[in-house]
């Protein structure tokens, strides 16, 4: 079992940056693999960025990719997604998620959320 609770999200003009950390629970941590997902108003879920139990891979949404990174810092059971150029499409419910295995488009563990905001 791991809980996870999501912090960093607010307002922001365009082209600004913003960290998101998500604070894990469990003696587990570092053999989930951990993402980010968000939700926009009347969207779907969408995958956003993800990292293995290591730190050592990757991966990214297109829409994402070159603007956000992804890492992990097992010793304090922490996930960090730092986004940079943020565009107001960007805007959405930024979820903290976890996984045994890899993180495609879904994950076994979900934090409750933070707002980002990205003005025009």
């Amino acid at each position: 079992q791991v809980q996870l609770v999501e912090s960093g999200g607010g307002l922001v003009q365009a082209g600004g940056s913003l960290r998101l950390s998500c604070a894990a629970s469990g003696r587990t941590f570092n053999s989930y693999a951990m993402g980010w997902f968000r939700q926009a108003p009347g969207k779907e879920r969408e995958f956003v960025a993800a990292v293995s139990w290591s730190g050592f891979n990757t991966y990214y949404a297109d829409s994402v990719k070159g603007r956000f990174t992804i890492s992990r810092n097992n010793a304090k059971n922490m996930v960090y997604l730092e986004m940079n150029s943020l565009k107001p499409e960007d805007t959405a419910v930024y979820y903290c998620a976890a996984s045994p295995v890899r993180i495609t488009n879904t994950a076994d563990y979900w934090g409750q959320g933070t707002q980002v905001t990205v003005s025009s």
